[in-house]
């Protein structure tokens, strides 16, 4: 299942969740209601094998680098995963 993210200008918040091609898309923020973005990154590919694409996005970084970078990021959106709406109860036969 391809992994999605969503933007809510007003929240400051970056959301992450997990949805098939053809269901719909995330529209409205659960923090504030307020309407969602898409927004289009890149695939993570995994060509040098890192064990993460944190270590990957950070291999190049001392480490009072990758601190001082990380603080101004957490300082511009929150990132929040939303996990995948149930399609069924497991507990019903």
């Amino acid at each position: 299942m391809p992994s999605y993210e969503y933007r809510c200008d007003p929240c400051r918040a970056i959301f992450e969740t997990q949805h098939g091609m053809n269901d719909p898309p995330v529209e409205t923020c659960p923090k504030c209601g307020g309407a969602l973005a898409r927004v289009f990154s890149a695939p993570n590919l995994n060509i040098r094998h890192f064990s993460s694409p944190t270590e990957e996005k950070y291999s190049k970084m001392s480490k009072t680098e990758e601190i001082a970078r990380e603080k101004v990021l957490q300082k511009d959106y929150e990132k929040i995963w939303l996990p995948p709406a149930a399609k069924h109860n497991p507990w019903e036969h």
